[in-house]
């Protein structure tokens, strides 16, 4: 029987290199073609490998700008994928895109190509807030695209959001939401602005020329967030993640189950039965490699049975909870090697932590489950910490 497992394609391309994104993206799209080439070579490559194991439930177009290119672009790329791997009927298929740069005929002709699900990088309605994070796009722009997108037939809308951006109070970010909440959508990604090694917006901190905002303003920004995106009718379902319900992100889950993924292009990472590997960054390595071994590895790593574990609880407790599978023989490192959770000792040895936790409404049960509340949500990482 086949295992299902997730496939990521990054498309480098953009149009404009914003402060605070450290993703690999180019700004030049001149070499197109090859790089169309060299990711069906890649494909080719790994096929070889896992094509009569797994089946593949999404596809992720992540960039960069993926919309950048013409449907027909990652529509051939969808094809090959479907050519090479068996991919289920009806798999979510999603596109990044950015307001401004593609209209509602173009989102119309990536929906033809099989595209079936839109993530709007908007980050903010607001005039100040998109200039400090240099946007391109303005409020107006970024509602069209999302109206556009509804128009050109598309159900699943994701757009993503970030707060606690300097100078942004209770007030701004409420408006944020309330515009967000107005328009056809059925996912919010609403992430605390994060400073990322090497991006521009790092470097501006550490000169003094930009000062982020402290941990209590952020705190109430996110307990904002969960209680208006709440009272709209978004689940929770992620740290960071709302959706209307039956629109989770099925690709992300991929990630926070600690599923396998394969992914394709310049700067992606995969894992697959309990190895993780990388692809160089730089397109012109990438191509010279794939066009020598049809690969562009740069590195890779085996997951020991403690390195499952520990991602497991953190990324479990950040989403579905940490399950318990009721065993009294398997250690916990074992439990969590073969896909079941955690082994009620587990929970009996760190009850000390959890029973506190529960009583203070950080946590609570939830049938085998062992979830974050919404207090427990604000403190995530530091229980996750705890827990290990």
């Amino acid at each position: 029987m086949k295992k299902e497992a997730g496939i990521y394609v990054h498309i480098p391309f953009c149009d404009h290199k914003c402060i605070y994104c450290d993703f690999y993206s180019i700004i030049k799209d001149d070499n197109k073609s090859s790089y169309l080439s060299n990711l069906k070579r890649e494909i080719d490559h790994f096929a070889r490998e896992f094509s009569d194991s797994h089946i593949f439930r999404t596809i992720y177009f992540g960039g960069g700008t993926p919309s950048l290119v013409e449907p027909e672009y990652l529509g051939e790329i969808i094809s090959h994928l479907k050519n090479s791997f068996e991919v289920t009927p009806g798999a979510e298929i999603t596109m990044e895109t950015n307001p401004g740069t593609v209209s509602r005929e173009k989102l119309a002709a990536f929906r033809k190509q099989g595209i079936n699900r839109i993530s709007i990088g908007i980050q903010s309605f607001d005039p100040d807030d998109l200039k400090f994070l240099t946007r391109i796009h303005d409020a107006d722009a970024a509602i069209r695209t999302v109206h556009d997108a509804a128009a050109a037939g598309f159900k699943d809308i994701s757009i993503d959001l970030i707060f606690n951006l300097p100078g942004q109070d209770l007030t701004r970010w409420q408006r944020n939401l309330e515009i967000a909440t107005s328009l056809p959508i059925t996912h919010i990604s609403a992430y605390s602005l994060i400073l990322e090694k090497g991006t521009i917006l790092n470097k501006m901190v550490l000169k003094g020329e930009v000062e982020i905002q402290d941990e209590e303003i952020d705190s109430q920004l996110y307990e904002l967030t969960m209680d208006f995106l709440a009272a709209e009718g978004f689940s929770h379902y992620e740290v960071s993640n709302y959706c209307k319900p039956g629109y989770e992100c099925k690709h992300n889950t991929i990630y926070w189950d600690c599923e396998n993924y394969l992914s394709f292009g310049t700067s992606a990472h995969s894992y697959m039965e309990g190895k993780r590997w990388w692809n160089y960054s730089a397109l012109s390595i990438y191509n010279s490699a794939v066009e020598k071994r049809g690969e562009a590895v740069a590195g890779s790593e085996l997951l020991t049975a403690e390195d499952l574990y520990e991602e497991y609880v953190m990324l479990a407790l950040r989403s579905k909870g940490l399950k318990r599978n009721g065993s009294s023989t398997l250690s916990a490192l074992e439990s969590v090697e073969r896909g079941e959770g955690l082994p009620d000792a587990w929970f009996e040895e760190r009850a000390g932590i959890i029973v506190p936790l529960i009583a203070q409404e950080r946590l609570v049960w939830d049938s085998d489950l062992l979830r974050l509340t919404r207090n427990g949500f604000s403190v995530c990482d530091e229980i996750v910490e705890r827990l290990l």
